[in-house]
């Protein structure tokens, strides 16, 4: 069951383009908790899970994978990508150790 969903929006020259994100309610799976999310890319679908040791955890961690598979994607490079203003980032936090990662040798600013 999706419980909660999000549009992101890619500016196209041909007119911009809808990213739906959902996220899926998390759910036991044998002795751990997962979490669903999908991501809508205009050319494929991802769908993927996190696992906690509850649904909370499953929860938080989807969300925050949400977020660096976004500021990870081709989108948010060329810049295309937005979510209500340009440049403002797309609502999901990514978490500390995810920035160092996205960052890297730190010549990128990455604002969640």
């Amino acid at each position: 069951m999706v419980i909660a969903q999000r549009r992101l929006i890619i500016a196209d020259p041909s007119g911009d383009i809808e990213v739906p994100v959902r996220l899926f309610q998390p759910e036991e799976d044998d002795r751990m908790w997962i979490c669903r999310y999908e991501i809508d890319w205009p050319n494929r679908r991802e769908s993927h899970f996190a696992a906690g040791a509850d649904g909370m955890q499953a929860l938080t961690l989807a969300i925050r994978t949400i977020g660096v598979e976004i500021y990870t994607s081709e989108y948010h490079e060329s810049g295309t990508l937005r979510w209500c203003e340009q440049g403002r980032g797309y609502g999901f936090p990514i978490g500390d150790r995810a920035c160092d990662l996205i960052i890297g040798d730190g010549t990128k600013a990455i604002e969640p």
